[in-house]
């Protein structure tokens, strides 16, 4: 679903997709979902309330199984001691997953805008600006790819 949502930018989905496809960009088209923190914040969100409930059922089935109360494991390894410290993991994680993806994807909406405002200063600027954006935009691919990985 990232994948997806990150590919919005080169894939042929809507009417400025199919411009942007063949090398032209829009300054009002449609941009990147995950170029938005609300977007990504509501994914990690999701993702830490996933986390936290599949690893309670987790827990709960495993001592189920094994007859062994999750209360006694608590006290007799000391988790209880660390938990300030699992606290801050379960929020740090989502939260600074979130904001990496949102700097990437945003970073890569502006230097193609940046890009295609050099294209205004003349020939010699359309001309670096095609270039590089070429080059850009084999890079974005790549840069999406790993993001999608990664989340």
């Amino acid at each position: 679903m990232v994948f997806a949502m990150n590919s919005m930018d080169f894939l042929p989905v809507t009417g400025s997709g199919i411009v942007s496809f063949f090398g032209v960009r829009m300054l009002n088209g449609a941009a990147v979902p995950t170029s938005d923190i609300n977007t990504t914040f509501a994914l990690a969100l999701s993702v830490w309330i996933l986390m936290i409930s599949l690893r309670s059922r987790l827990k709960a089935l495993a001592a189920s199984f094994t007859n062994y109360s999750v209360r006694h494991s608590v006290q007799k390894s000391g988790v209880a001691s660390k938990l300030p410290v699992h606290l801050i993991e379960y929020v740090s994680k989502p939260l600074s997953h979130s904001l990496r993806l949102f700097g990437n994807m945003y970073a890569g909406e502006v230097i193609f805008l940046l890009l295609g405002l050099w294209a205004a200063t003349g020939v010699t600027g359309t001309i670096a600006g095609a270039i590089l954006g070429a080059g850009w935009s084999i890079f974005h691919i790549l840069i999406v790819a790993l993001q999608a990985f990664i989340s």
